[in-house]
């Protein structure tokens, strides 16, 4: 192998708001972002189709010469990570690395938790999946899951009306109905990369005494943690501070919403998937 950059891959735009804390912790290494805009959103596709779209994404990214690539969408960890990191990985790219978002914050909610009553928010694909109740039994086998499905939350988003009163009366029907399963729940998972977006208004529907947990930090301290326990891959991660985007869709499109994501201006390129 030679030294590349670290991909991060989303269906969309939510991925950036990993990718921001990414470079905010690790901000030697240079990233490749990879949006799949074209096809976006996956939420409510079928695993087949994920894992289809996802790996030839994936594939995409390793042609640029990544090494290791993160998941950086919940609903491509819960259908198409096993599937890749077991059956493809080996095959095809067996010295390099794909890693998810799910594993991650899994492995830490179980620590804020009070009640060990804990709920997520995710779309159709990630809730259907149970890739978070499963992920957090191997952790904290006595924490006990609620979720609930959002399938208009990243549609919003996505056409910029997450400040509009549509937004509002749809996060509070899903947090009303998330907490009619349990009213012990007092740690919340955003299992969307898309709802930081919505922090505020998800915020004023929630109780006080709610922990809301901020998976792009997990996320970036786990890869900073992976990246010093695993040398032999780290050494293949370049070190220039690059920052790359690409994008199945138009540029200029891309371009516009990835500012709100990212924080700062984004420059994106098209990439045929």
């Amino acid at each position: 192998m030679k030294p590349g950059p670290i991909g991060v891959f989303d269906s969309g735009y939510g991925g950036l708001t990993i990718l921001k804390e990414l470079v905010a912790q690790l901000p030697e290494y240079d990233f490749v972002y990879l949006g799949d805009n074209a096809r976006s959103p996956y939420g409510n596709r079928s695993s087949e189709t994920v894992t289809l779209y996802t790996q030839q994404c994936v594939q995409a990214l390793f042609a640029m010469g990544c090494n290791l690539i993160i998941l950086a969408c919940n609903t491509a960890s819960a259908k198409a990570l096993r599937f890749i990191q077991q059956n493809y990985l080996p095959v095809v790219e067996p010295k390099k690395r794909v890693l998810g978002v799910i594993r991650p914050t899994s492995e830490k909610v179980g620590q804020y938790s009070v009640t060990k009553h804990i709920g997520i928010l995710g779309t159709t694909g990630t809730i259907a999946s149970l890739s978070y109740p499963i992920e957090i039994e191997h952790f904290f086998p006595d924490v006990k899951v609620y979720q609930q499905e959002c399938p208009m939350l990243v549609p919003l988003v996505e056409n910029n009306e997450y400040n509009s009163p549509g937004s509002d009366y749809f996060i509070k029907k899903y947090i009303d109905a998330l907490f009619l399963q349990s009213d012990k729940i007092d740690t919340l998972i955003l299992g969307c990369t898309h709802y930081p977006l919505l922090l505020a208004k998800i915020k004023q529907y929630l109780p006080n005494h709610i922990t809301l947990l901020s998976q792009s930090e997990i996320v970036a301290q786990s890869l900073k943690d992976y990246l010093h326990r695993h040398p032999e891959l780290e050494r293949y991660c370049q070190k220039h501070s690059d920052r790359q985007f690409y994008t199945s869709d138009d540029p200029a499109s891309f371009n516009r919403m990835a500012g709100i994501f990212y924080g700062e201006e984004v420059v994106s390129h098209h990439i045929e998937i």
